[in-house]
């Protein structure tokens, strides 16, 4: 059994803080917590999803322009 943080929203959908990979499905127990998510929490949810976009050589290409000239 291993336990991971996610951030349950409003509407009951759960996203783990961290991205996790599984050899198999699993089935899980939620528990809630009194405390509602930082700032910071929310932040890091969405961070694997957009890094996907930003880590790109297209995106280093589209922002090159804003980087100062290498020497």
């Amino acid at each position: 059994m291993i336990t991971v943080e996610a951030i349950i929203e409003t509407n009951g959908e759960v996203h783990l803080v961290e991205p996790l990979q599984m050899p198999t499905p699993r089935r899980a127990l939620v528990t809630i917590l009194e405390e509602a998510p930082t700032v910071h929490d929310a932040a890091l949810l969405s961070e694997a999803a957009l890094a996907e976009d930003w880590n790109r050589a297209e995106e280093d290409a589209a922002w090159a322009h804003l980087q100062p000239a290498k020497l």
